[in-house]
């Protein structure tokens, strides 16, 4: 599967096999040496690709190319909430109307009653800023969800069908990243994580502190913020300052 698959998705079809057979109580197959030399050979060769991320200038520049119909109301909605909230796409798909409580300041909040990190269930509670909630306000009044999935799909004719699927997510991305004019090779890497990458990079840059980040995307430790800003961090290291200051006389 590694010619032709991305390390992300060949991780996940043996992370199914392996699920199946302790469901089924037999022997793992995906426990045997040679499938574990398999994965290291596979990650020594490709790497582990991440995805391009979607930034606050990446974010407007799609916003601003954006048209007007029902189909790209929705899409707008979808990018700035996956954006504010540093949904996965699984949560995104997931929330519902009742979800979402609109308060009288203009700022907004999203109940995540499941995700990939609560498998208990608890659920938890994301802020959605001002800026977000418009977008969000006019897609709901626009579609009139009053209930149920709150970014659904669309039939021929504007019509409403079902709740988005996960895949669904980078397709929408990347179909606003072509409009807005990036080119082949950046539309390729955007994937419906790209904005919980994208997001981070910015709190960083615009000063957040580590808590304040992991708190934002329910991350537990901080080891995935530190690979999503890894890149900005290593302009923050001991030699970037040095030859800062050396600058400076």
């Amino acid at each position: 599967m590694a010619v032709r698959k991305a390390p992300a998705t060949v991780r996940r079809y043996v992370w199914s096999v392996a699920t199946f057979h302790r469901a089924a109580a037999v022997a793992n197959p995906c426990e045997a040496l040679t499938v574990k030399l398999a994965l290291k050979r596979m990650h020594r060769k490709q790497g582990h690709a991440q995805a391009a991320p979607l930034n606050d200038v990446l974010v407007a520049r799609m916003l601003a190319a954006a048209g007007g119909t029902l189909r790209d109301l929705r899409n707008t909605a979808l990018l700035t909430l996956s954006y504010v909230t540093l949904c996965r796409r699984s949560e995104l798909v997931a929330l519902l109307r009742e979800d979402l409580e609109i308060e009288s300041d203009g700022f907004g909040t999203v109940t995540i009653r499941r995700s990939k990190a609560d498998q208990e269930g608890e659920g938890a509670i994301a802020a959605v800023t001002p800026d977000a909630m418009r977008h969000v306000r006019t897609w709901i009044d626009a579609a009139g969800i009053e209930s149920g999935p709150l970014f659904r799909s669309m039939l021929k004719g504007g019509r409403l069908a079902g709740a988005l699927d996960p895949g669904d997510v980078a397709r929408i991305f990347k179909a606003m990243a072509r409009k807005a004019g990036l080119t082949r090779e950046e539309e390729a890497r955007i994937s419906g994580h790209s904005t919980r990458i994208g997001a981070p990079q910015d709190m960083v840059r615009y000063g957040a502190e580590l808590p304040a980040i992991m708190q934002a995307g329910r991350w537990a430790t901080p080891v995935m913020v530190a690979r999503y800003t890894r890149r900005l961090t290593g302009r923050r290291s001991a030699a970037v300052q040095i030859a800062d200051r050396r600058a400076q006389f």
